[in-house]
């Protein structure tokens, strides 16, 4: 069973969901963006310590906590990780964050425009660990390129199929079926999505809730119809590759949807930056993000 007091805020707080899931094919840009080139690490350690290093600095800045930010989603060797003697998971919760860990292993190659998940060797072990460490739910993403029923069909029974594994461990999932933003047919994508995850919400047994992260829609509110359905716990957005500015704009323009963002979040931090710099920057795009996730246009409020 889930954590009754995480589940209503996650349901009904408000505020954001901080994506810090930088996998090892995505740290390498992170760490550039940061201000850190690869010249300044030598193997996959250096590199992983010195991610750690910029995520710790992160969930202890002083505006990074539960006023705003609802979660975070958490690398696998976060989760593992320690911040001055305190394992993150329990940082965060002290802080008013609630825990969440990317479970996924990277993607297949393409087929039929779109890229499955890779199997996720040691699933039951790691929910485990997940739950053992009061991680609160996960995170898996899969890709989809092109607009194929199919496909996107079968992306969605896989996301599915893993969410309710990750149910049955009393974890709350959240599927992340994104679709490319730069697709020739994304908002044939985007309907073809909307209504498999409908679908699939139908056939979830009553009170077997699980999260949705999806890219922003190219028709806005799109998929505003999801928020409101009984297996839905919350609809999340992610930035897929948008400015701040843009991703905030876009957002905007969604109603029923909440931020998750990474880059978007990150975008403007940096390394050299002394800490109360980096806590100024830090706060502005928290303020900005948190602003597009809960207050809407007086023609369409939240």
């Amino acid at each position: 069973m889930h954590d009754p007091v995480l589940l209503a805020r996650i349901i009904g707080g408000a505020g954001f969901v901080a994506a810090l899931d930088q996998s090892g094919g995505s740290t390498p840009t992170a760490l550039t963006n940061y201000g850190i080139s690869a010249h300044d690490y030598s193997g996959e350690e250096e590199m992983f310590a010195l991610i750690h290093q910029m995520r710790s600095r992160l969930i202890t800045a002083p505006s990074f906590d539960g006023r705003k930010i609802l979660g975070a989603i958490l690398f696998e060797k976060t989760m593992e990780g320690e911040v001055d003697g305190t394992p993150v998971p329990d940082l965060l919760r002290q802080r008013g964050i609630v825990p969440f860990v990317k479970i996924d292993k990277g993607l297949e190659d393409e087929n039929d425009g779109v890229r499955l998940m890779k199997p996720i060797r040691g699933l039951e072990t790691l929910l485990g660990r997940a739950k053992a460490k009061g991680v609160f739910g996960t995170k898996m993403r899969s890709l989809i390129n092109e607009a194929s029923s199919g496909a996107i069909g079968a992306i969605v029974d896989q996301q599915f199929d893993i969410a309710n594994r990750i149910l049955d461990k009393g974890l709350m999932p959240i599927v992340e079926p994104e679709v490319n933003l730069k697709s020739k047919s994304r908002a044939e994508c985007d309907a073809i999505l909307l209504g498999a995850l409908t679908k699939a919400l139908d056939k979830q047994p009553i009170g077997r809730r699980v999260m949705l992260k999806l890219s922003m829609p190219a028709a806005p509110d799109l998929f505003a119809p999801l928020v409101g359905h009984p297996s839905c716990a919350r609809v999340l957005a992610l930035s897929g590759g948008y400015s701040q500015e843009e991703a905030c704009d876009e957002l905007a323009k969604n109603h029923a949807l909440v931020a998750s963002f990474s880059r978007a979040l990150l975008q403007d931090l940096r390394a050299g930056m002394d800490d109360e710099d980096f806590d100024r920057v830090l706060a502005e795009a928290i303020e900005r993000i948190y602003r597009a996730s809960t207050v809407k246009t007086a023609n369409n409020p939240a």
